[in-house]
């Protein structure tokens, strides 16, 4: 029975969690949006607005902590250059989950998780019909 069990534990060691979410953290601060299961876009969702909290007060203390948890200087130059000064006036929420669809092999519902104006930075382009 799992009684007063906090987190889902994924099928992995606390070592692989771990390196699971910041990976999936660095791709989403690089792409600004990504396509995983329900579950972990979950899970990663409040570690990511955690980070952004950081990069929003920008400084170098909190830079250094942001590079703790995800250990990539690409995507904390990002955070701190781009994404968080967007967010500069919002108290929070700053990604979104959406729900899509299921994936064929294991039927496991999918999701992307993305920034709350994604939709706004990257509008979708007009499908032409024909060359006009």
């Amino acid at each position: 029975m799992r009684h007063r069990v906090k987190r889902k534990h994924f099928g992995r060691t606390a070592n692989q969690r771990k390196a699971l979410f910041r990976n999936l953290i660095v791709n989403l601060l690089l792409h600004e949006r990504i396509e995983t299961t329900v579950a972990k876009a979950k899970a990663v969702k409040g570690l990511a607005e955690k980070v952004v909290t950081l990069g929003k007060r920008g400084d170098l203390h909190a830079r250094r902590l942001a590079l703790s948890k995800i250990p990539n200087r690409a995507a904390v130059a990002k955070l701190f250059d781009e994404i968080a000064p967007r967010f500069k006036d919002r108290n929070g929420g700053y990604l979104r989950i959406i729900k899509t669809r299921n994936r064929l092999k294991d039927q496991a519902p999918l999701a992307v998780l993305e920034f709350v104006d994604f939709e706004e930075r990257h509008p979708r382009k007009e499908k032409t019909k024909g060359s006009e």
